[in-house]
């Protein structure tokens, strides 16, 4: 059981940690006390900002002492209110920003050590100066720490090839629930002592461990990059060609990333300083990227796939970039949706997988269902085709007032939505975790026994609850 902060422990946490790395003012909690989406506000009672291992877990201890309530938190940039606060006042946000070390590249055997609050964006170019890179990506890479894409096993448009977070993590450094430090940092191929405490911190949402820093995999800089965009008429239609490459090319697919042109238009309304790649518009797009070396001619091998899916009747269209800055234009349009989409106006976002196969079916088939249940709801579906997942978002009727439809709908079309996608052996988080805004449905709609070997977990390494309370499992 929590209680809160006594003024007692928070003079002491301000002794440990210095004017740096305490706050309880207004304004410097004021910005890390609402989500990225401005749909969870908190409040806490102080902001603790540790510099190094050894301060958090100093913190931490003094923390179980006083049974005090700890909500890690890294760039703030998670979709789900996994690091924001509740309104009580009485948590105590901790963040990693200030644990912003690489503490070594290793160039030679390809793995990097960096601290929890290493910005995605900065360890990239670190990586890149050393002839490697960090083959994960995303929309929100210049404010996504290390330490949250950790404890959220983050994915991106680079999961086709090298799988999410966890399949780049080769070590882990966290302080655990009674100020203990787990190290294990050191990249073991073998390692068969049990659980994989690696893993089980690897997406656990804070809520068993502080991550404070990790081994990552490097793979070599890619030299040579070919990026087309294409339009098609279809889900299905992009599934052939999805199988088409990855049969002919292989490796080398890197993203693989659909696009409705509801989407489109969207961002090019929007967003500034953007164009449609293409002279006609097509009611759907793909976004493929091939990676790899000069060697490899990629732009040859992808201009001779597309031009038998032209001739197959596959596809309806293809501009290939020309160069690396036509490259990013297309992936601006691709990383825009989601701030396009805040512009529209209100919608209800899920984040979603199902098996590849099916996943044209689930696109096809749940608009018709949310119309049946919703008359006027709208959806629109993007995103990583090529591993399953897609962004699927449920807007109000046109002529309704949006916050309002989603007070009283919101529920029940996500709940719809959710059944869909477990009914086709899916997940209802599929990169962005479930936070405090899918605990509930989580509970309703998951697998009991997945649900009660959860639970089990989160009462062996925290059975006071203090770690990130109210989040994932409650």
């Amino acid at each position: 059981m929590t209680r809160p902060p006594s003024p007692d422990l928070l003079s002491r946490l301000a002794a440990l940690l210095g004017p740096k790395g305490f706050a309880t003012s207004d304004e410097d909690l004021a910005p890390w006390l609402t989500d990225w989406r401005g749909k969870y506000h908190g409040r806490a009672a102080a902001m603790l900002s540790p510099a190094s291992t050894e301060e958090v877990a100093a913190v931490v201890r003094l923390c179980a002492e006083n049974d005090a309530a700890i909500v890690p938190q890294g760039g703030n940039s998670g979709m789900v209110g996994g690091a924001t606060p509740d309104a009580s006042g009485t948590q105590l946000l901790l963040s990693t920003r200030r644990l912003n070390r690489i503490r070594s590249i290793d160039a030679a055997a390809g793995f990097a050590v960096a601290e929890a609050g290493v910005i995605l964006e900065t360890f990239h170019h670190a990586a890149l100066a050393e002839g490697l890179r960090f083959p994960l990506t995303l929309g929100g890479k210049g404010s996504a720490t290390i330490g949250g894409l950790v404890s959220t096993n983050a994915g991106g448009t680079q999961v086709l090839r090298h799988g999410t977070m966890r399949a780049l993590v080769a070590g882990v450094e966290a302080v655990l629930p009674d100020g203990s430090l787990f190290d294990g940092l050191a990249p073991l191929k073998k390692d068969n002592r049990g659980y994989d405490l690696r893993h089980l911190l690897c997406g656990a949402e804070g809520t068993l461990g502080v991550v404070t820093a990790a081994t990552l995999r490097l793979v070599p800089a890619a030299p040579d990059r070919t990026t087309a965009w294409i339009g098609l008429a279809s889900p299905d239609k992009a599934l052939l060609l999805l199988r088409q490459l990855d049969a002919a090319i292989g490796a080398p697919l890197e993203g693989f990333e659909i696009v409705p042109h509801g989407c489109l238009d969207a961002v090019l309304y929007h967003i500034p300083q953007t164009r449609a790649p293409l002279d006609a518009p097509h009611a759907w797009y793909a976004l493929v990227e091939l990676a790899g070396g000069k060697t490899d001619d990629l732009s040859a091998r992808l201009e001779t796939q597309l031009a038998i899916a032209l001739q197959n009747g596959v596809i309806d269209d293809v501009v290939i970039a020309k160069n690396d800055r036509e490259s990013d234009d297309f992936w601006r349009l691709r990383d825009s949706i989601s701030e396009a989409e805040r512009a529209e106006g209100p919608a209800i976002q899920h984040d979603v997988s199902v098996p590849v196969d099916r996943m044209p079916r689930f696109i096809a088939d749940n608009p018709a269902r949310l119309t049946a249940a919703f008359p006027g709801a709208r959806a629109l579906s993007f995103g990583h085709l090529g591993d399953g997942n897609v962004h699927h978002h449920v807007q109000p009727p046109a002529d309704s007032d949006g916050r309002a439809w989603i007070a009283a709908h919101g529920e029940d079309a996500s709940r719809l939505v959710y059944r869909h996608v477990i009914e086709l052996g899916g997940s209802i988080s599929a990169e962005h975790g479930i936070g405090q805004m899918k605990r509930d449905v989580f509970a309703q709609l998951d697998s009991p026994a997945r649900l009660a070997a959860l639970r089990g977990v989160k009462a062996g390494l925290d059975p006071a609850g203090l770690f990130n309370p109210g989040k994932l499992i409650g």
